[in-house]
């Protein structure tokens, strides 16, 4: 959960940042930081975590640090193509014409309108970091003991499989049973920030 939720609200953070910078300021920015993206963005997500896992070494910590560098990429791209819609808009043309700041456009008319889209990307993607962090400590790459972690607690209870099968459902479970909650909650912002699907 800790993995989870830190790895999705960082990289939602550093995403819609430069996401927003790249689609509203356009020009060398954008290509430079879309550049990066496309760039990341060529690697299989756990290819490249396990990778960049491997080169750092196996902790808790370092499979987060992988995981943000993996996730803010798509959170850039989703921002960055609604800014480059948004800021063609009426209401962004008139609040240039009246004088308002770059800065007071982005974070008073832009990302109050990318906000529902972000929150439920986030929800997702808190799923699939918690999913990719089982992943890799079970392949020894993630948390390492004493730290209890469910990957590798099932990576644990594999020789124990025929003896004390609890020992892998338990971990298994909950795996399976947090991240189908969270996408059920990711489904309701969807649907409830979603002003198409309301009804």
């Amino acid at each position: 959960m800790l993995v989870g939720f830190s790895v999705s609200s960082i990289s939602v953070t550093i995403g819609v940042a430069l996401g927003a910078i790249a689609g509203y300021f356009g020009g060398i920015i954008d290509m430079i930081i879309m550049r990066i993206v496309d760039l990341l963005i060529a690697f299989p997500l756990l290819v490249l975590a396990i990778a960049l896992v491997a080169v750092f070494g196996p902790s808790l910590f370092n499979v987060m640090v992988a995981l943000i560098v993996v996730y803010w990429i798509w959170f850039a791209r989703v921002v960055r193509g609604m800014v480059l819609t948004l800021r063609e808009t009426e209401f962004i043309v008139g609040a240039k014409a009246l004088g308002a700041s770059d800065v007071s456009i982005i974070f008073r008319h832009i990302l109050p309108n990318v906000f529902p889209v972000v929150v439920v990307q986030g929800s997702f993607s808190v799923a699939e970091a918690i999913l990719i962090a089982a992943t890799l400590s079970y392949l020894g790459l993630g948390a390492q003991p004493p730290t209890a972690e469910w990957g590798s607690m099932l990576s644990n209870a594999k020789e124990l499989m025929r003896i004390l099968p609890v020992m892998s459902i338990a971990p298994g479970v909950a795996i399976m049973v947090t991240v189908l909650a969270i996408n059920f909650i990711g489904d309701a912002l969807r649907d409830a920030l979603d002003p198409t699907l309301r009804n």
